[in-house]
C-alpha cells in the first residue's frame, strides 16, 4: 500500500485514521448494592462502566483494567473512606477525575482531598441524576483535554529528541555505517516500535550494512519482503497497518515466524537517489496520524542528509 507524501490520497487516509473510538472507562464505587447499580444504569449507555463495593475492590479492578477516566465513589464506606481510596489511585493515576458522593458533612476530609487535587467535585446525596451526569461529562472532556496535552508534550518532545539525534550523528559520525545504529534507536524509540533496521541501499539492492534497534533478538528478513522491494522500486512509503488482514501478507512466513503485526517501510532518499530503507515494525496492528507520516518524510530527509556527510567525512578522511 503505497502513501504520498506530503499529501494523502482518500485510500491512504482511510488506513491512518483513527480506529472507531471506545467507549471511555469509568469506575462506579458504592457499598449499597442499590446506588452501585443506579449508578451503573446512569452511565452504561455513554461509559464501559466497571463497579466496586468496596475501595480495595476498586483498587483490584483499577490494578487489572489500568487507568479509567472518570472515578465516582461514595465517601462512607466500610474499612476505607472515599477520600482514602481516591488518595490511593492519585499516584498510578493522576490524569483521572474523581468524584465523592456524600450523605454526610465531612467537611474535613473533603476540603483536605479538593486542595489536594484528589477530588475533581463532591455531589450530595440524594443526587440529581442530571446534575451527577452532567458533572460527569465535563470531567470526563477535562480528562481527555489532559491526555491530549500530555500525548501532544510527549510527542514533541520525542520528535525533538529524533531530529536532534540525526544532526548530531550527521556533525559526528565518520561513516555511513556508523550512523546507522543510533539513528535506528532514535526511530524506534519515538514510534514506539518492537523493531527498527536502517539498510543501505546501494544500486536498488539492499547492501549487507545495516543495523536495528529492538528490546530482543530482531532477524533480518527486509529482502525477502515485497513490501521492501516495492519501497524501493517506487522510492515511496509502504506500510500494512494490520498483516493478518493483508491478503498479501498474511501467509509470507518472514510475517508469521516473527510476529510482526504492522509493518512500515520509508525510502531514505536524496535528490532522487535511494540511499536507505527504513524498516518500523510492531508485534500489534497500529494506526497512524497524517502528522506522524509528514515527521517520517522530514526526517527521512534528514536522515539522508546524515548519510551523505557522514560518506563524505570517511571519503576525505
Amino acid at each position: 500500500m503505497e502513501y504520498t507524501i506530503p499529501e494523502l490520497d482518500p485510500i491512504s487516509r482511510q488506513l491512518v485514521s483513527l480506529e472507531r473510538p471506545k467507549k471511555t472507562k469509568m469506575l462506579v464505587v458504592d457499598d449499597e448494592p442499590d446506588n452501585l447499580d443506579l449508578l451503573y444504569r446512569t452511565f452504561r449507555r455513554d461509559f464501559q462502566v466497571l463497579k466496586a463495593e468496596s475501595g480495595m475492590q476498586a483498587l483490584e479492578i483499577l490494578s487489572a483494567e489500568g487507568e479509567v477516566a472518570v472515578i465516582i465513589s461514595d465517601q462512607r464506606m466500610p474499612e476505607m473512606k472515599g477520600t482514602e481510596f481516591l488518595s490511593r489511585t492519585v499516584p498510578q493515576f493522576p490524569d483521572t477525575m474523581r468524584i465523592i458522593l456524600t450523605g454526610f458533612t465531612d467537611v474535613e476530609d473533603l476540603v483536605e482531598a479538593i486542595n489536594s487535587g484528589q477530588v475533581y467535585k463532591y455531589i450530595t446525596k440524594p443526587w440529581d441524576p442530571s446534575e451527577l451526569k452532567a458533572v460527569v461529562q465535563r470531567a470526563a472532556e477535562t480528562y481527555e483535554l489532559l491526555k491530549q496535552r500530555t500525548e501532544e508534550l510527549r510527542r514533541s518532545q520525542a520528535q525533538t529528541a529524533l531530529l536532534s539525534t540525526i544532526i548530531q550523528v550527521a556533525q559526528n559520525a565518520s561513516s555511513s555505517e556508523s550512523t546507522l545504529t543510533p539513528i535506528a534507536t532514535a526511530f524506534g524509540k519515538n514510534f514506539v516500535a518492537d523493531g527498527c533496521i536502517l539498510q543501505l541501499v546501494e544500486k536498488e539492492t539492499l547492501t549487507a550494512h545495516g543495523s536495528y534497534s529492538t528490546a530482543e533478538p530482531l532477524e533480518n528478513w527486509l529482502e525477502k519482503d515485497s513490501m521492501v522491494r516495492e519501497a524501493i522500486a517506487s522510492q515511496k512509503i509502504q506500510v500494512s497497518v494490520n498483516v493478518p488482514a493483508d491478503a498479501s501478507l498474511s501467509d509470507s512466513p518472514h510475517y508469521t515466524s516473527s510476529g510482526i503485526q504492522a509493518h512500515l517501510i520509508v525510502p531514505v532518499t536524496l535528490r532522487g537517489e535511494l540511499l536507505a530503507v527504513l524498516s518500523l515494525q510492531w508485534k500489534q496492528p497500529c494506526t497512524l496520524r497524517e502528522d506522524e507520516l509528514l515527521l517520517l518524510h522530514l526526517s527521512a530527509q534528514q536522515v539522508a542528509l546524515a548519510l551523505t556527510c557522514s560518506h563524505y567525512s570517511s571519503v576525505v578522511a
